[in-house]
């Protein structure tokens, strides 16, 4: 099962945890990216392709899949404006063997800022 979202609302962590697990898989491995405040970043604003971004991720998650003995992956990216502390991305990867579900998380933590399509502007305190 691969799941794959491009989403302008908040990334409701838990509702995704649960549907993700409910295959009950023997291994699973996440990633949670948050919004940094550092320099007094007060909004950060992704802009987006909605075609080229969601074939991107789509790719990325079936290139892992294929790669890695995958039995449930989620990659959700949120789009728009966002404050320090909010949920940007959700990466989520089972495998009936752990060392597969983390090679598969690490693998689109790593691609996701260089393969996917996303546009980044940042606000800052002092203007």
């Amino acid at each position: 099962m691969i799941r794959v979202a491009v989403q302008s609302e908040a990334i409701d962590i838990a509702a995704e945890f649960d549907l993700h697990e409910a295959g009950g898989h023997g291994a699973s491995a996440s990633f949670i990216g948050r919004v940094r405040g550092d320099d007094g970043l007060t909004e950060l604003f992704l802009d987006h392709h909605p075609v080229m971004t969601g074939t991107g991720l789509a790719d990325l998650a079936h290139a892992a899949a294929d790669r890695w003995q995958i039995a449930a992956l989620t990659l959700i990216h949120r789009v728009g404006a966002m404050a320090p502390g909010d949920t940007i991305v959700l990466v989520l990867a089972s495998s009936p063997h752990r060392a597969e579900a983390l090679a598969a998380c690490e693998y689109l933590i790593d691609r996701l800022k260089t393969d996917v399509m996303l546009w980044k502007r940042e606000t800052f305190a002092d203007g």
